[in-house]
């Protein structure tokens, strides 16, 4: 059974002749029969997609002759079946939605922490704070120990989980974190610009994280938005499956819950969906 190598980089630079790359890309896609997403907009780009070597390399191949695009480094995992189902490549106004006008990651990065070095400090027992900055659904599927969540329900909240900030937090080290960094990318500098002065974000985020340091200070697993669902710090499939009605990603243990039905309930929309039933 062949192999599936998934691909996943995203770079902030002033991309132009749109249209055009968005056809000449998914023109390639389809004929390397490649499937997942990539996003354009005038800030850079996002990319999730999944094929055979061959494939992969053809499309990296493309993409470094882009102006801009020549340093892209992706992640890549294997996976024994392809986790995507169709081919989307769309053009948008961020690669990352987050709403906030001035926010210029090309331009004003935040300083990145590399895997190794949060490792080194976490070790070391230096003084700081991790911020996760992903969604609820996601940080309670595993974190890194002691971190602080955002506490938010979509990253376009985070503005709003700025404020409700200890102020004291503006002159500490703030490590912030999310699965393959490009969150931070937009976090960080927001952060900087309300007035947060030691601000560095984990290069490549968590999953680079596994790459290099596995589980380390981590506990539980990092939720993926593919059909794998969950990844382990080995940076394989886990357990963890999607709700269909809610797409609550669940954990093994919560499989065993009477509520949950796969393809109709779980144990977070049970009530939900039974009382519309009974109404």
């Amino acid at each position: 059974m062949p192999e599936f190598i998934n691909l996943s980089v995203y770079q902030f630079t002033p991309l132009a002749d749109l249209p055009e790359l968005k056809a000449r890309l998914l023109a390639l896609t389809v004929t390397s029969e490649l499937k997942g997403t990539i996003l354009l907009s005038p800030e850079g780009i996002n990319l999730f997609v999944a094929g055979t070597r061959s494939a992969a390399d053809g499309l990296m191949f493309e993409l470094r002759a882009v102006a801009g695009l020549a340093g892209l480094t992706p992640k890549e995992s294997l996976s024994a079946k392809q986790p995507f189902s169709k081919m989307l490549v769309k053009i948008k106004k961020e690669i990352i939605a987050f709403g906030v006008e001035d926010i210029d990651p090309a331009k004003r990065p935040t300083e990145k922490l590399s895997a190794r070095t949060l490792k080194q400090w976490l070790d070391e027992g230096r003084p700081l704070t991790l911020l996760d900055t992903r969604n609820d659904y996601e940080v309670r599927m595993g974190t890194f120990k002691g971190a602080v969540p955002a506490a938010i329900d979509t990253f376009r909240e985070f503005p709003g989980a700025v404020e409700k900030l200890p102020a004291t937090l503006k002159d500490q080290p703030i490590v912030m974190f999310c699965t393959g960094g490009i969150r931070c990318e937009k976090a960080g500098p927001y952060m900087e610009k309300a007035g947060f002065k030691n601000v560095y974000q984990l290069d490549g985020g968590i999953l680079k994280y596994f790459e290099e340091c596995g589980g380390a200070h981590y506990e539980g697993e990092c939720f993926v938005f593919d059909y794998r669902v969950g990844v382990d710090p080995e940076l394989k499939e886990t357990a963890s499956a999607l709700c269909f009605t809610c797409q609550m990603p669940l954990k093994e243990s919560e499989q065993s819950d009477p509520r949950y039905v796969p393809g109709e309930t779980c144990p977070h929309c049970y009530d939900r969906v039974r009382t519309k039933l009974l109404t």
